[in-house]
C-alpha cells in the first residue's frame, strides 16, 4: 500500500464482510477489498491512489522507497526455495519493481515452540545466502515465539527500505494505448510447485519455484528502456491476471493478451488443466509484468535478454482503450475470454 500515512479516525469505513477468511489473504478480490475498505480509510484517509508494491517517502528532501511483506508459505522448504529465500526475493522485488533498489532489511520471525532449530538454521543461511546473492544487508530484526500449532513452524517478515533508481518512473496512470506488455518468463512455475510439495496433486513433475531476485532483470531493462518504461509488477498472489486487473482499473484502459505468446509451461499447463485453474492466476515468485512504449518496446527485450535468466521474456499483449478496464486474452483462432481478478483461494500458503 503506498499513500502517505494520514490517520483518520473518523474515516468511513467500506469493508463490511463479518469475518476474515482465506481469500482475503489470496490477493484477488477479497484481498483488494479488505485493503480498499478497511486499510487505506483507516490509515490513510482520504483516497491514497493507485496502490502499488512499495511506498515512497520523503525524508528532508531525500526520497527512499519502503516496503513490508509476511511469508507463510507450507511448505517451508520446496524445489527450488524456501521460506527464507523467499523472504529476502519477495521484498527486494517488490521494490525492484517499484524503481527501487534495496539497500537493507529489517526481519521479524514468528517461530512455533517445538520448531526443529536444524530446521530453523536452515531457513537463516538460506535466508543470508539469498541476502548475499542479491546485494542486500539484513540490518535489523525481531524474534517472538508462540506456543504449539499456532503458526505452522515459522512465519517470516521482512521490510525492505531501497534507493529509487534514476531513469525510470512507474505510474499505472502513464500508462498509454498501444504501449506493449511483457513477462520476463514463464508463468505459473512457483504456485504449481508448492502445490506438488504439498502432494495434494497425484502428478510428477520436474518442475522449481522461480523465486529469484528480479532486480538484476529490472536494472537492465531500465539501463535499455527506461524512458519508454510506464509500469512494472511482479505478480504474485493471484497471478498476472490479478496484476494486470488492477492496472486496467488504475488506468481505465484495456489489457488485451495474445494467449499463444504467454510463456506456460507444460507441467504447470498441464497441472492447471486437471485443477479447472488459469494459470493467468497461478502466483510467481521470479518473474515481472512491464508496460513500455511501443517505440522502447525492442529495446526492452533486447536488454532482458542480454541479462542473466532473462532470455525467455515476452511481448504477451497490449494496452487498447477498449474494453475499459479489462482484461481481454484472445486465441490463436480468434476466440476471446475475459479474465477477472483471482476470485477465491485456489491455493493458499503460497508466500
Amino acid at each position: 500500500m503506498s499513500a502517505s500515512a494520514v490517520f483518520a479516525e473518523s474515516a468511513p469505513m467500506r469493508f463490511r464482510d463479518p469475518q476474515i477468511e482465506m481469500a482475503h489473504g489470496a490477493g484477488g478480490k477479497a484481498s483488494r477489498k479488505l485493503v480498499e475498505g478497511l486499510f487505506a480509510p483507516l490509515l490513510f484517509g482520504a483516497a491514497p491512489g493507485p496502490l502499488g508494491d512499495a511506498g515512497q517517502i520523503d525524508i528532508d528532501g531525500t526520497k527512499i522507497a519502503i516496503t513490508t511483506d509476511s511469508f507463510v508459505v507450507k511448505p517451508l522448504s520446496f524445489p527450488g526455495g524456501s521460506i527464507g529465500k523467499l523472504a529476502v526475493n519477495g521484498t527486494v522485488n517488490d521494490l525492484a519493481v517499484s524503481g527501487a533498489k534495496t539497500e537493507a532489511l529489517v526481519v521479524s520471525y514468528v517461530l512455533e515452540a517445538g520448531l526443529s532449530t536444524q530446521v530453523l538454521e536452515t531457513e537463516v543461511r538460506a535466508m543470508a545466502k539469498a541476502a548475499r546473492d542479491a546485494g542486500v544487508r539484513i540490518a535489523a530484526g525481531d524474534t517472538k515465539v508462540v506456543e504449539h500449532g499456532k503458526a505452522d513452524q515459522m512465519y517470516v517478515t521482512t521490510t525492505g527500505i531501497g534507493r529509487l533508481l534514476p531513469g525510470v518512473i512507474i505510474d499505472p496512470r502513464s500508462v498509454r494505448v498501444g504501449d506493449r506488455i511483457l513477462i520476463s518468463g514463464p508463468i505459473g512455475d512457483h504456485g504449481i510447485t508448492i502445490l506438488l510439495a504439498r502432494g495434494e496433486l497425484d502428478l510428477e513433475a520436474d518442475l522449481r519455484s522461480d523465486t529469484r531476485s528480479v532486480l538484476p532483470l529490472v536494472e537492465s531493462v531500465i539501463a535499455g528502456a527506461g524512458p519508454g518504461i510506464r509500469w512494472m509488477r511482479d505478480p504474485t498472489r493471484g497471478g498476472a491476471a490479478t496484476s494486470l486487473n488492477e492496472l486496467a482499473r488504475d488506468c481505465g484502459l484495456g489489457m488485451v493478451l495474445f494467449e499463444d505468446q504467454i510463456p506456460v509451461r507444460d507441467t504447470v499447463r498441464g497441472a492447471c488443466e486437471l485443477l479447472g485453474l488459469d494459470p493467468l492466476h497461478i502466483a510467481n515468485e521470479g518473474q515481472f509484468l512491464a508496460v513500455v512504449s511501443p517505440e522502447y518496446v525492442d529495446a526492452a527485450i533486447n536488454a532482458l535478454g542480454l541479462a542473466p535468466g532473462g532470455y525467455e521474456a515476452q511481448v504477451i499483449g497490449e494496452v487498447r482503450e477498449q474494453p475499459a478496464g479489462t482484461v481481454l486474452v484472445t486465441t490463436l483462432y480468434g476466440g476471446s475470454r475475459i479474465v477477472d481478478m483471482l476470485v477465491g483461494d485456489p491455493l493458499p500458503r503460497i508466500c
